[in-house]
């Protein structure tokens, strides 16, 4: 008789064998792609020498921490882990990895790891020979990273492994009929360090309680990006004092909205830093193009005085963040896209006032802000330059916010710590 458990062994054996047979075309086809796609030639390219470098940088008797990040948001989650463990652990060595060429490419040089590089793909055969290879004394994900070879093997080889900023929603894989197969590599985790009580009632409908809800750990990272030196002289010549609105990891969508205000709403007297998401050549041209106002772009600042300016457009990456110190008020992209809105925490620890757009249902952060009014959304162009008006006019509701801001960022710190305790705990044997 074909029985529910025999239904249910059915399902979790066919899934997991389509998955295989998926993840294995996938790298055919992808080595095709890359013949004629950028992108995916550097995600396929990057893949090549994984194992040779990780045979050159790693003895036997090293003890490894195995961070995995998705791409840099990912990555941002993981960071403050990984330095409190380079103190920790000072002979300890730190293999990073990344899914995506968007993190990597920007991280490639992380100098607090010992090897950057792409995690091959999710093959039992790659699985095993990565693990084999980098022998870690405890494997990290970041979030969202569920790869059920990698965690099958971990868990053979019996190395300890945690998911930290974990997030889980009700319409992830592992809740829906079909997903057996993918809660099971969730019982390949020693402990899940989640975000909020959502995902905790979630695993816990699944019988696991190997977990805490402690927040995310991007609040310690931005927090310990004030202690930092933020100063750029290029950009204070630039600004002078002046009120400054900074647009950081713009869209087209966002840019377009930017675009209006500034050639039509805006004062002589403020002043814009834009930070496109993607650097193109193609994009910046036409962003410069469109504005009506004096614009110098980063790559052509020399030479310049560029208080003479009123927009300038950062055609380079990895200094937003130190951007944001001068701001009075920040624009974050993303958010009249699909793919939904990019970092607010970095501009909120500045203890600024952020606008968004409407798409950012599945970030916490941003609900948090939105809440405590330090966070405005906005759905169109009319909004945006009311807002932008509003906040530039109004020095009050600026401090306002901005203290708001500061304040949810400072009450959210420590989870960084629990983790790094934790594993301290593991690896010591307490």
């Amino acid at each position: 008789m074909f029985t529910r458990n025999s239904f249910a062994f059915f399902t979790f054996t066919n899934m997991r064998w389509m998955y295989n047979i998926v993840v294995n075309f996938a790298s055919f086809v992808l080595k095709i792609v890359a013949l004629f796609h950028k992108k995916t030639h550097l995600f396929v390219k990057g893949r090549t020498s994984v194992f040779s470098l990780l045979k050159s940088e790693i003895a036997p008797e090293d003890q490894v921490f195995w961070f995995h990040c998705a791409s840099l948001g990912e990555f941002e989650q993981g960071r403050p882990v990984m330095e409190q463990l380079k103190k920790e652990f000072s002979s300890c060595k730190i293999v990073l990895t990344f899914f995506s060429p968007s993190g990597y490419e920007v991280r490639k040089n992380y100098k607090e790891a010992d090897v950057v590089c792409y995690l091959p793909l999710d093959t039992y055969g790659n699985a095993r020979k990565f693990v084999k290879i980098a022998n870690p004394a405890m494997a990290v994900f970041v979030k969202y990273e569920f790869w059920p070879n990698y965690l099958e093997v971990l868990k053979k080889q019996k190395i300890p492994t945690i998911l930290v900023s974990g997030i889980f929603r009700k319409k992830q894989v592992f809740f829906q009929w079909y997903g057996a197969w993918m809660r099971k590599a969730l019982q390949s985790f020693s402990y899940f360090f989640v975000q909020d009580e959502n995902s905790s009632e979630l695993l816990k409908s699944m019988g696991f309680g190997n977990l805490e809800v402690i927040g995310d750990t991007r609040f310690d990272r931005v927090y310990e990006i004030l202690k930092g030196n933020n100063q750029l002289d290029f950009i204070d010549e630039f600004t002078q004092g002046f009120y400054t609105l900074v647009a950081g990891s713009t869209w087209k969508e966002d840019e377009d909205l930017l675009i209006h205000y500034i050639n039509n709403v805006a004062s002589s007297k403020e002043n814009f830093v834009i930070a496109p998401h993607n650097v193109h050549p193609e994009g910046i041209a036409r962003l410069k193009e469109k504005l009506k106002v004096p614009t110098v772009l980063y790559s052509q600042k020399e030479n310049k005085n560029l208080g003479d300016f009123q927009v300038f457009i950062i055609d380079t990456i990895g200094i937003l963040t130190k951007i944001y110190s001068v701001a009075d008020v920040a624009y974050v992209g993303g958010g009249y896209t699909k793919s939904g809105i990019h970092n607010i925490l970095e501009p909120a620890a500045f203890g600024i006032p952020v606008v968004i757009g409407p798409n950012y249902k599945k970030f916490k952060e941003a609900e948090d802000l939105i809440a405590l009014n330090a966070c405005v959304t906005t759905a169109n162009q009319e909004e945006v330059n009311h807002m932008f008006a509003m906040l530039k006019t109004n020095r009050g509701l600026r401090h306002k916010k901005g203290e708001a801001a500061l304040c949810y960022i400072e009450q959210s710190l420590g989870a960084s710590d629990k983790i790094t305790a934790y594993i301290q705990k593991i690896i010591e044997g307490n």
